[in-house]
Formats: C-alpha cells, structure tokens, sequence
C-alpha cells in the first residue's frame, strides 16, 4: 500500500476513533442526566435524530467530514436540557465546549458543530446543507407513520408543566405548528413532506367534530 495512502487510512482511524469516543461519552451523560419527565426530549430522541440526520446527509452527499461534525451536533443538541429547558441549545453548546476539546476536537470544529445546534432552535433559519439537515433530523417524525404515537409523548412532556387543558387545545397546537412548519432538504422534502399533509388533514378534520 501506498504512504498516501497508508496516511489516508491512518487518518481515517483517528476521525472514527474520536467520533466514537466522544458519542460513547455523550450517550453516557445524557442517560445519567435527562431527566426523567423528558418523555420527548429524551435519550432515543437523540438516537431517532442521529438516525435520522445519516440517512438525509447520505442522500444529500456530505463529506465524512462534514458528517462526523454534524453527528456530534446531534448527539449534543438536547444536551442543554440536563442544565435547563430554557435555552438550552446555548446550553448544549456550552456543554460541547466544556466536553469536546477532550476528544480531540478543535475551537474551530466545536464552533461549527454549535452553529448547527443552534439551527435548531425555532423558528428554524438554517444557513447551509448541515444546518438544513439537522433541522430536517429533529423534525424527522412529523412525516412518519409514528407521528401520533411520538406525539403523544411530547404532549406528555408539556403537560408536566400543565401546557394544555384538553386534546382541543393540543390539536389546535400540532395545526398550527404543522401549517408553519417545512422541511429545507430535498430529501426531506420527498420523503416526508406529503405525509406530513396527511398528519395535518386528520388533525383538521379532528377539529371539527
């Protein structure tokens, strides 16, 4: 084998070795910190969005630089909940700075890995394909068959906080949240898009009865 490429493939080892460490040391935070009312918000969010966010960067054709940086932004971007509700994507940001550096990542890098997570904070105004992509990730359900199950579970996290008094109330959310809402990708587009019409159909026709 060539020393380019040797070099290449060495580099390529480091990259997944500090990706992978620092995934393992946030999923162990987040498992330990979430806390317990997070019934939305909560650790298979997180890996529902990471899930989310390969299949679309995959489809939209991100470098593996690129996408390793968008992976950590993922795994972080709830983070901030373990501090706080209220602005907690600063707060995951804040926590990314504190954690990252340890892995091996750069000022630079965890800048633009918190510029993506802040991305998602809505209304959402992404500004480039990564921040497009983890917006399109956090909102991934609303155009899937699971959307009223996962629903469900967000709805019990506000109403911890006694957000809404009946299902009115909360139907008269989703309408109004799904009617605001797009997706930026075009793989998102074309692959949630129309279902997420039917989704605000049913809950139209909900409202009514």
């Amino acid at each position: 084998m060539k020393q380019a490429q040797l070099e290449l493939l060495s580099g390529s080892l480091i990259t997944m070795n500090r990706y992978e460490k620092a995934k393992t040391d946030i999923l162990d935070y987040l498992k330990l910190s979430l806390p317990d009312t997070l019934y939305y918000h909560s650790y298979s969010h997180v890996l529902d969005v990471l899930k989310a966010a390969e299949y679309i960067a995959e489809k939209e054709g991100v470098s593996e630089s690129d996408l390793e940086l968008l992976r950590i932004a993922v795994l972080y971007h709830d983070s901030g909940f373990t501090v706080d509700s209220k602005e907690h994507e600063k707060l995951s940001c804040e926590i990314a700075h504190n954690r990252l550096p340890a892995f091996g990542f750069s000022y630079n890098e965890i800048e633009k890995i918190c510029h993506i997570i802040m991305a998602t904070k809505y209304p959402h105004a992404p500004a480039g394909l990564l921040e497009e992509i983890i917006c399109d990730a956090d909102l991934d359900y609303l155009g899937r068959d699971d959307f009223f199950e996962i629903g469900r579970t967000l709805l019990s996290e506000l109403n911890e906080a006694g957000r809404f008094k009946t299902e009115k109330d909360w139907n008269h959310f989703q309408e109004k949240f799904l009617s605001s809402h797009k997706y930026f990708t075009k793989t998102a587009k074309e692959l949630r898009r129309d279902k997420k019409l039917e989704h605000l159909e049913k809950i139209r026709e909900s409202l009514k009865e």
